[in-house]
């Protein structure tokens, strides 16, 4: 390959991952205070629909990212109110949330199959575009990948830094210990869901938005479910989740680019590159929990927060 077609799959290697990294680290929110989420796939989906229809509609895109989000964070807090006021099956409720946001967008997006939106196109940073390679890659793209760039680093802040985050945290590794604190667990549980959902909501519609301009069935294509595998493989940590998310992004743009090249390779094995690779990361992630376990003090840093997927009982 010449340099620059490395140059522009690096480049694209950036923008399929930003969606993922959205997702990624509404996941890890939603999960570190103890609520398992496994309905992104849905999530992404209809906020994918919700973007669309709302740029499409008024001409903002602007606009239309914020009512994904707002979709996401929606849709996210059905799955809180299973999960937190009735106490439902998390597992059971995620997968239900799927199979309802992804049969929702696909019923009432039929009519709009094939049309596009303007929504958010790329433009150089001034000075930044002009660093050799670097600004090729990462300086030429549009709003969102920008805004992705600044994004681990608040939810680590938010989480680590703050006591908003410390009380997410404690709800999600020891509820009891957060109510003796004077915090009510429920309330921070439902509060890390809905943001998880926002985040989950922005991932769905750069889709539409930004990465195809247009409406089609099936434009999550699974990055949900990527997602999911990614906490496990990032250990719950934002920081992390920026390497396994270009890592996916990479992998979709490089089967897209052999496909596009003529390769002999029959289509659908390139097509499931990302997700045999999902195999992969969950395999070798689990093996380096079980590792860290038997290393004593690291294991708290390698295993998932200790009340995630245990429902607590509603509190005043």
């Amino acid at each position: 390959m010449s340099p620059e077609l490395i140059i522009a799959l690096l480049a694209a290697t950036v923008q399929a991952g930003t969606p993922i990294l959205y997702a990624t680290l509404g996941e890890i929110i939603s999960e570190r205070a103890g609520v398992l989420n496994l309905g992104v796939e849905g999530i992404m989906a209809l906020s994918s629909f919700a973007g669309f229809m709302a740029c499409h509609l008024t001409g903002s895109a602007w606009l239309g990212l914020a009512v994904g989000g707002l979709a996401g964070a929606l849709l996210a807090g059905l799955h809180g109110v299973v999960c937190q006021v009735f106490l439902g099956n998390q597992v059971v409720s995620g997968l239900a949330l799927t199979i309802f946001g992804v049969g929702l967008c696909n019923f009432l997006g039929t009519p709009y199959i094939g049309q596009s939106t303007d929504g958010f196109h790329q433009f150089a940073v001034p000075l930044l575009a002009d660093i050799p390679l670097l600004g090729a890659i990462f300086f030429r793209q549009d709003a969102l990948v920008y805004l992705s760039y600044l994004a681990p680093v608040a939810v680590w802040f938010l989480l680590w830094r703050t006591s908003f985050g410390l009380g997410l945290r404690a709800a999600g590794e020891m509820p009891d210990a957060a109510s003796a604190a004077g915090r009510n667990p429920q309330r921070l549980r439902f509060s890390g869901v809905l943001l998880g959902g926002l985040l989950c909501g922005l991932g769905g519609a750069y889709l539409s938005l930004a990465h195809t301009h247009l409406w089609t069935t099936g434009l999550s294509g699974g990055r949900g479910w990527v997602a999911v595998a990614l906490v496990i493989f990032a250990f719950w940590r934002p920081g992390r989740a920026v390497a396994g998310a270009y890592l996916f992004g990479g992998v979709m743009a490089f089967q897209l680019r052999l496909q596009a090249s003529g390769t002999n390779v029959p289509s659908s094995l390139l097509l499931m590159l990302p997700y045999v690779l999902t195999i992969v990361v969950l395999v070798f992630s689990a093996a380096r929990a079980r590792s860290a376990r038997k290393n004593g003090p690291t294991a708290r840093n390698s295993a998932a927060p200790a009340a995630l997927g245990v429902n607590i009982e509603p509190v005043g």
